[in-house]
């Protein structure tokens, strides 16, 4: 092949692969907005789920399947795009807002098929999703609220008995055995705060049962 027609030839190539970089490019940059969005969505849903505010967090989850629905059509023709880090992140957050939901409100637990996000994603998510039931415990805690606290400590449980059995390389799960190890943590502290509560309130129970014997009660 002559210089000239070399020089030609990379020209050409080189002028294709700007253009398809480009477009992947703005498929790049615009997933990174819906997944900030997504993000934003799903702390805000999570907020509202510890303020009962059950409502508000389902639409706010409905918003964030909307974005993950956008974020798949713009990489659609980008398949590996699909497994970066801030797609993964929105898959995760949206898995562990819809995870808090169901749990706290004792409804249908999804799958990651339903949710429409990773494995990966829906087993980090699910951890995650343990670490806001200790919030929301303690807050009942805080209430003098104990009800459904063995419930709520026996679903951290089923989470951790799970996690704890996906025994493989990080790489194929995201980083999960960090979340597994975050899960046994919480779980300890949670099961340990549940019975100094319990053990206070009934403490608070056989003292004002004495002092109603005794007559001292107001």
């Amino acid at each position: 092949m002559a210089s000239s027609e070399l020089t030609s030839r990379l020209e050409d190539i080189a002028e294709k692969a700007r253009q398809g970089l480009s477009v992947k490019d703005k498929a790049r940059e615009r997933t990174l907005s819906l997944s900030r969005e997504t993000v934003r969505h799903c702390s805000a849903s999570i907020r509202a789920v510890h303020r009962q505010e059950q409502e508000l967090a389902r639409e706010l989850l409905g918003q964030a399947r909307n974005l993950l629905q956008e974020m798949s059509e713009a990489i659609a023709d980008f398949s590996d795009l699909s497994g970066t880090g801030y797609v993964q992140t929105a898959q995760r957050e949206y898995a562990e807002g819809c995870l808090t939901l169901s749990l706290v409100v004792g409804s249908h637990l999804p799958s990651p098929e339903e949710l429409g996000v990773s494995l990966p994603a829906y087993l980090n998510g699910m951890g995650e999703a343990a670490g806001e039931l200790r919030r929301y415990l303690l807050d009942g805690i805080r209430r003098s609220d104990l009800s459904r606290s063995e419930e709520l400590l026996s679903a951290m449980d089923d989470i951790y008995g799970v996690l704890v059995t996906m025994d493989f390389p990080d790489a194929l799960t995201g980083g999960l055995r960090r979340t597994t190890d975050m899960v046994r943590g919480v779980l300890e502290k949670t099961r340990g705060d549940l019975t100094v509560a319990s053990e206070q309130k009934n403490l608070q129970a056989q003292m004002a049962a004495l002092e109603e014997r005794l007559g001292l009660s107001a």
